[in-house]
């Protein structure tokens, strides 16, 4: 495994990161431990989850059963750099309350002490902001994030979803405060969705964050659905059977293939090497149902791509440019 520091911050990750959304919603307790002693096995050291993973009446759910698999001990949490995030309701159905969701100070304090228990540790190395609140002022965030701080609960704070203006006023207002700021970024980049682009990443890239791109192949289309209909007669389902169903799309992703099939290689592991292969990018979220899907993800970590398989990628899924040359001149 490879390792890189998260932006500016000492802190030093593996260009892999465990995704655990699934974990519990589709995949039980024993096989969720057994997926995160091979990716430490692996040298993943960098997991990301969220307060509300677990969803709909089993919010939390995905936190409890990383805390079960510290709790085994074998150093499992030291060796661990552990990312969660908090802005996502709480609440169960019928019983709404307020000052249970975005980042009140109010919440950010509740929230990370019902994570901190769940997870069954006493500290959460990057503390994320899932979303913006464009209701609380920036000022009242970082007063919270800083009494965390000092209580020693949380180390280092990230952003999640963010427009490049918000990554810019986040640190603006923590800089003025002398506070770190933000050091990380979680965006949706893929081959297929570049927008982040135009002006996250530049901003992310300004502003010294690591970027960690969610949803690395989009949702499945980039790893080979198309050649997997044809070999295994598997057809692609949820968002990937929504995209395939347009012309446009089918023809780009079928031209991806093609210029992959051409040069011999595997759709998912191109997919995860070229974002490593991004200015900024600290590393993708995988999140591995079966061990073959780990082995994949490791693989991509020690492929390059060649300049022409990169200028393929680039024909075929053209950047957006960034601002303003994207849309003025």
């Amino acid at each position: 495994m490879k390792y890189t520091q998260l932006g500016r911050a000492g802190l030093k990750v593996s260009r892999l990161v465990l995704g655990t959304m699934n974990f519990g919603p589709q995949t039980g307790e024993p096989e969720s431990h057994a997926i995160m002693d091979s990716a430490l096995d692996a040298g993943i050291n960098f997991f990301d989850t969220a307060n509300v993973y677990g969803w709909g009446e089993n919010k939390g759910r995905t936190e409890e059963i990383i805390g079960t698999w510290f709790a085994q001990g074998g150093r499992r949490r030291e060796k661990t750099v552990l990312a969660t995030k908090v802005y996502g309701s709480m609440s169960r159905e019928g019983d709404t309350w307020p000052n249970e969701d975005r980042l009140s100070a109010l919440n950010i304090r509740r929230a990370v002490d019902a994570s901190l228990k769940r997870l069954q540790t006493d500290y959460i190395d990057l503390y994320q902001f899932h979303h913006v609140d464009r209701r609380t002022p920036f000022e009242e965030i970082w007063q919270a994030v800083e009494v965390l701080v000092q209580q020693g609960k949380i180390l280092y704070v990230g952003s999640s979803n963010f427009p490049g203006y918000k990554i810019a006023q986040a640190n603006e207002v923590a800089a003025r405060t002398g506070r770190l700021g933000l050091v990380s970024e979680q965006c949706i980049y893929n081959l297929a969705e570049r927008r982040a682009e135009m002006e996250v990443i530049p901003a992310a890239e300004e502003y010294g964050l690591g970027v960690i791109p969610w949803s690395p192949l989009h949702g499945g289309l980039l790893g080979g659905v198309i050649k997997k209909e044809v070999v295994d007669g598997r057809r692609a389902s949820g968002r990937s059977a929504d995209a395939l169903a347009n012309s446009a799309v089918r023809a780009q992703v079928q031209a991806y293939e093609d210029l992959l099939d051409k040069h011999g290689l595997e759709p998912g592991e191109v997919g995860l090497a070229w974002l490593l292969t991004r200015p900024g990018v600290t590393g993708p979220i995988v999140g591995p149902r079966t061990p073959e899907q780990l082995a994949s993800a490791l693989r991509a970590v020690e492929l390059e791509l060649g300049e022409e398989v990169l200028a393929g990628l680039d024909e075929v899924f053209p950047g957006p440019g960034p601002s303003p040359e994207a849309f003025a001149w």
